[in-house]
């Protein structure tokens, strides 16, 4: 079964031109992070708006560098388009704009905490595809991040469990597998909604074809 990363998700400038997204690459994430934080400052729906709508500029770098100010930005980009955004690029998700704008956008977006990104990247770093950190995080994406380190993680433990096999070692029954790690791929790949990965929103994307079933695939929640 093939499996991906994420979605790619087609939207629709004012003009009619066509942009694809991506989840953001770390380095833009960050920036899109530090201007997500101020949200919890804001006082109203409209200081709220406003802070995503210069969220919504960041992404803009990576989906399109020609729209560099927030005018750029307001005069290609409506606001269902902007919801659109924020979801794909962070996860950030905006259900209902008729309601509290800034609970839905701080219930729903990824965030830091718990969340060593130094060590992680120190990890990936080590498999020498990049030349330097800053090249890493315009490379790749926190799903692409997470799905890479599994990669490897999986491969550096098949390769221990057969060497203590060769000592009549069975790894499986003497070390399990890190809870905080499979909570941080929940995290990821929920949007931020759960760290528990057995809980059924961290059923998606790659995980959800892995298991051969998840949300988009035929299987819908509610959350309560």
């Amino acid at each position: 079964m093939a499996t991906k990363a994420y979605d790619i998700v087609t939207i629709n400038l004012i003009d009619g031109e066509e942009v694809d997204l991506t989840p953001l690459k770390i380095k833009y994430l960050r920036e899109f992070m530090e201007i997500f934080d101020l949200m919890s400052a804001a006082q109203n729906d409209e200081q709220a708006i406003r802070i995503l709508s210069e969220c919504g500029r960041v992404c803009m770098k990576q989906y399109k560098p020609s729209i560099k100010t927030i005018e750029d930005f307001e005069d290609n980009i409506d606001m269902p388009t902007l919801y659109k955004i924020l979801e794909a690029a962070a996860g950030i998700q905006i259900k209902n704009p008729e309601e509290n704008i800034k609970e839905q956008a701080t219930d729903s977006g990824e965030t830091w905490d718990d969340l060593d990104l130094a060590k992680l990247e120190s990890e990936v770093f080590l498999l020498g595809i990049w030349k330097s950190y800053e090249e890493l995080e315009k490379s790749i994406s926190m799903p692409e991040l997470v799905l890479t380190l599994g990669a490897k993680r999986d491969l550096d433990y098949q390769e221990k469990k057969f060497l203590a096999a060769m000592q009549g070692v069975d790894l499986d029954k003497q070390s399990g597998k890190s809870d905080a790690w499979e909570e941080m791929k929940s995290r990821v790949f929920s949007g931020g909604q759960t760290s528990d990965p057995n809980d059924i929103i961290s059923y998606q994307g790659s995980k959800a074809s892995k298991a051969g079933f998840g949300i988009g695939m035929g299987l819908e929640y509610e959350k309560l």
